[in-house]
C-alpha cells in the first residue's frame, strides 16, 4: 500500500505521521513545491519511526511526480491556509489552479489511484477534481465531513460531561461555517439520543459551536488548524487501505441522491478498498432537508467561480 500526501505543511505532516504510526501502509511519499522541504519532513519522520515503533517508509520529494508512481492513494493538502477572519471560499482564486495541476499530476503517474481532497473550499476542489480527472466518482473523496463529526463529537462530549468514546454524531452538508448540517436530532450517548440528556437550547449551542470550529481554531491559531485534520485523514486512508467498510460523512459526487445532483457535499459513504463502496441515504427531517439543501445552494454558488 503506497500513498501519496502532497503539502508537507502541517496538515500534510500530521496526515503522514498518523499513517505511518498506525503501521497499514508500506510507503508514505511527501511532496512539496518548496525546495528541501518535503525531504526534511520526511526524514525527522523516519527518525522518529524506532521510537514510534512503525516499519512504514516515508519519502520526500520536491515536486518530483515520478516519486508517486503507482500509488493505491493519494491525498491533496496543498494550497494557502486559512487566516483569521477568512472563510474557506476566499482561497478559492489561488487553490483552484493548484488543485487542478496536483490531481492531473497524479492521475498521469497513478491512473488507477483513489484520490482524497482536503484543500478548501474543499467541496468545490472535490468537484474540481473530477471535472479535471474524469475518474470514477467513487474514487474522489472530500475529507471535510470526517473532520467536522470530529468536532461535533467534542462538543457533544464537553456538553455531556461524558467520554468522548461515549458520544457518535455526524455532520453532514457543505464544509463551511454556514453550510454544515450537524444532525443533532441522530446524536446518542452510547445509543441514547443525546435530548434525553440536553435541552434544546444546549444542543443548539453545540451546533453552533461546531459549525464554527475551524474558524475558532484559526482565531486561535492564527491559521488553519492540523492535528485534527491530519488525524481525520488519516481515518480515511485506513478505512480504504485496509477495506473497513466504515461509514463517514465525505464530500461525494452526488447524481441524484438526497434528490441533489452535479455537486460534491458531504454526506455519509461506506469506505473499502474501492473508495467510496456506497452513499448511504438516511432519513432527514423536513428541516434537515431544507438546510442541506441550502447548504447544497451554496456550494454551487461557489462552483460556479472556478
Amino acid at each position: 500500500m503506497k500513498v501519496t500526501v502532497v503539502g508537507a505543511g502541517a496538515v500534510g505532516a500530521s496526515c503522514a505521521e498518523y499513517i505511518a504510526i498506525k503501521d497499514f501502509a508500506s510507503e508514505v511519499v511527501l511532496l512539496d513545491i518548496k525546495e528541501g522541504y518535503a525531504e526534511g519532513k520526511a526524514m525527522d519522520l523516519m527518525q522518529t519511526a524506532s521510537l514510534n515503533g512503525f516499519d512504514t517508509k516515508i519519502t520526500g520529494s520536491t515536486s518530483d511526480y515520478s516519486k508517486t508512481a503507482g500509488s493505491d492513494i493519494a491525498v491533496i493538502t496543498s494550497g494557502i491556509p486559512r487566516k483569521p477572519g477568512m472563510t474557506r471560499e476566499e482561497l478559492i482564486g489561488i487553490n483552484a489552479g493548484i488543485v487542478k495541476s496536483v490531481a492531473a499530476s497524479l492521475v498521469e503517474h497513478s491512473p488507477n489511484v483513489i484520490l482524497i481532497v482536503v484543500s478548501n473550499p474543499m467541496d468545490t476542489m472535490t468537484y474540481l477534481a473530477h471535472k479535471v480527472t474524469g475518474l470514477p466518482k467513487n474514487r474522489i473523496i472530500g475529507m471535510g465531513g470526517a473532520l467536522d463529526s470530529a468536532r461535533f463529537k467534542y462538543r457533544l462530549a464537553e456538553a455531556l460531561e461524558a467520554p468522548i468514546s461515549d458520544v457518535d454524531g455526524m455532520v453532514i452538508g457543505g464544509h463551511s461555517d454556514k453550510g454544515m448540517v450537524p444532525l443533532t436530532r441522530l446524536a446518542t450517548r452510547n445509543s441514547v439520543p443525546a435530548s434525553e440528556f440536553l435541552s434544546e437550547e444546549r444542543l443548539q449551542q453545540v451546533l453552533e459551536d461546531t459549525k464554527v470550529g475551524g474558524a475558532t481554531l484559526t482565531k486561535l491559531l492564527g491559521t488553519s488548524a492540523w492535528y485534527a485534520p491530519g488525524a481525520a485523514v488519516s481515518g480515511l486512508v485506513q478505512a480504504i487501505a485496509c477495506d473497513q467498510k466504515k461509514i463517514f460523512p465525505c464530500s461525494t459526487l452526488l447524481d441524484g441522491e438526497y434528490g441533489l445532483s452535479d455537486l460534491c457535499i458531504g454526506v455519509p459513504v461506506v469506505l473499502g478498498r474501492n473508495g467510496i463502496e456506497k452513499i448511504v441515504e438516511i432519513n432527514l427531517s423536513d428541516a434537515e432537508k431544507a438546510h442541506l439543501e441550502e447548504s447544497a445552494a451554496g456550494v454551487k454558488k461557489t462552483n460556479s467561480l472556478i
